[in-house]
């Protein structure tokens, strides 16, 4: 995609998730992460951002509170409460994209588009819908087509794939043309300036087979290497059994999120479980400020995921501080890991371990500098914001002000909304 910066500024509405608050130092969050970090690099380019989301979340922009706690989890059961909770969400983001401001809306789920999709018909704003899961989690079928039906002169839903393996997945739909890579605020990450050689094997990721914490392990004992794990363990069936078997290889866990990252962090915290006879480590859910701290220290970061992964923060994340990947060569990981400069992509689990033996010839710079030229939070609002000028264009949205909500009523739903 072509940047141009000289476009005139926008008023983006972002239609936020609510399994975690919007914050930028999050455990596991993936998606609210990076609606963090899309609304710090559009507010920085000087677009108006407006993030609808729960009152206990932190926004560079416009703070629009629609419900006063998040949810709280990726996975638990679909009660009443929460779904009143979720439509008093969209109905207040939804409120606020009829007050006739809002040049485009921004959402990350196909249920805030489902919900709103009818009345921001009749407004005539387009939808950007940022696609982060697979097809099969997509939830996207009838409604999908018809919200894009190729019938109409302007559909207004347009997908953004975040890489280009997921824009090939999702290639029978239309509108799904766009590839907008993640970004980070790389400055925030601290980056070591040589290989740390013998140093331990770092894996981070929600505990589950798909992310393949077993085979880190595998890898760890057959090189005699340390291995910390960091992630949590989500109340799904199938993540619980898997960490019950995982435990049997675990020596050792430890809560590291007790002990403030400060400048004795590393001497207090990583250097004793360093120093002890314990190989392998489970340091439990971590949050940001935390994990920068662990990925710096590593010698490599091991991604040997189990399925295709549409992108994987946990590879730029590791690069940005300097620590260099090696990955299975699945999913989008050939997109984001330049082999034999920022880390390796192995098509094996010998292909992994061999890459151990090779991981320090990686210079630290090599993989900081990647990040920065690459997957960066301003070229991912530069390109977002490219984006949004192209369907705003296509559109030929006139500049009188959008039309209001026709036939429901325009005002909030209160925060204090019981479910009936």
């Amino acid at each position: 995609m072509t940047i141009n910066t000289k476009h005139e500024k926008l008023t983006v509405l972002h239609v936020a998730t609510l399994n975690q608050p919007i914050s930028p130092d999050l455990g596991y969050g993936p998606i609210e992460t990076v609606i963090y970090n899309v609304d710090k690099g559009l507010h920085a380019l000087g677009h108006r951002s407006i993030v609808a989301c729960s009152g206990d979340s932190i926004v560079a922009g416009e703070h629009c509170v629609t419900v006063d706690q998040n949810i709280g989890d990726y996975w638990s059961v679909n009660t009443p409460e929460q779904r009143q909770t979720a439509n008093m969400h969209f109905a207040n983001a939804l409120y606020r994209a009829g007050m006739g401001d809002i040049d485009i809306i921004h959402t990350h789920d196909a249920k805030a588009v489902e919900f709103m999709y009818d009345s921001v018909f009749n407004m005539g704003i387009p939808i950007v819908m940022t696609l982060h899961v697979s097809t099969k989690d997509s939830l996207l079928g009838g409604d999908y087509q018809r919200w894009c039906s190729p019938l109409l002169s302007s559909p207004l839903v347009y997908c953004a794939a975040i890489s280009e393996y997921q824009k090939r997945q999702y290639n029978h739909l239309v509108n799904s043309e766009n590839v907008v890579h993640h970004g980070i605020d790389v400055e925030e990450f601290p980056v070591k300036d040589e290989p740390d050689k013998g140093s331990y094997l770092f894996t981070i990721g929600r505990v589950t087979s798909d992310k393949g914490q077993d085979r880190a392990i595998e890898v760890a004992k057959r090189t005699g290497s340390k291995l910390i794990i960091a992630g949590n363990v989500q109340n799904k069936p199938l993540d619980r059994v898997f960490f019950e078997g995982l435990k049997r290889s675990i020596d050792l866990s430890v809560d590291v999120n007790r002990h403030p990252v400060d400048s004795d962090y590393y001497s207090k915290v990583i250097k004793p479980l360093l120093d002890c006879d314990k190989q392998i480590i489970y340091i439990g859910e971590i949050n940001s400020e935390h994990k920068k701290q662990w990925y710096r220290h590593a010698r490599a970061t091991l991604f040997p995921i189990q399925w295709g992964e549409p992108f994987g923060l946990v590879l730029v994340e590791s690069m940005a501080c300097g620590t260099p990947v090696i990955a299975f060569n699945k999913g989008a990981v050939p997109e984001i890991v330049v082999d034999g400069t920022t880390g390796f992509v192995v098509d094996s689990m010998n292909g992994m371990i061999e890459a151990v033996s090779r991981i320090d010839s990686i210079d630290p710079g090599d993989c900081r500098r990647h990040v920065q030229n690459n997957f960066s939070i301003k070229s991912m609002a530069l390109n977002y914001s490219e984006l949004y000028h192209q369907i705003l264009g296509d559109q030929k949205i006139s500049d009188s002000p959008c039309r209001q909500l026709s036939g429901q009523p325009l005002k909030p739903v209160p925060s204090d909304t019981k479910a009936a």
